[in-house]
């Protein structure tokens, strides 16, 4: 198994990195504006980027304090079962934002799409806890034919 990992701080409180990370609106702000869901352990977030398609996960953890986790239930064959760590520290006016995709089977070309399109989306949340203006599909940077 395999994993994408990235690392970006942020000069915005904890709590606000929190609420971006763990609610659909919050997420909305920053990965993509089609999300829906309900902000709950055992509930689901369901994400979809226009004609590409989309993902759907449950959401297994969430601490206000700094945590929180997805595990994909639908979606490419790639990401079924993988799950998505989010991990928040604050660090005097930073707060550092660890985030892992793990449990990628293979390093397949589709995974190192998807490493350059999370970095992307992560500056996108930076944006959008320091600004108040992130950019969500459909107006994210486009990488590839993968969008």
């Amino acid at each position: 198994m395999v994993d994408i990992l990235h690392r970006v701080g942020a000069v915005a409180p904890l709590e606000e990195v929190y609420r971006a990370v763990a609610t659909p609106e919050g997420i909305a702000g920053w990965w993509t504006t089609e999300t829906s869901g309900a902000s709950e352990v055992g509930g689901k977030l369901v994400f979809r980027f226009g004609e590409v398609g989309g993902f759907d996960m449950e959401i297994r953890e969430l601490d206000p304090r700094g945590r929180v986790r997805w595990r994909v239930t639908d979606g490419p064959a790639e990401w079924i079962g993988t799950e998505v760590d989010w991990r928040l520290e604050q660090r005097g006016e930073w707060t550092i934002v660890q985030f892992k995709h793990e449990g990628w089977r293979e390093p397949v070309e589709f995974m190192n799409h998807c490493s350059t399109k999370w970095a992307t989306f992560l500056i996108s949340l930076k944006d959008y806890v320091e600004t108040g203006h992130g950019r969500p599909a459909p107006d994210d940077v486009k990488i590839s034919d993968w969008h």
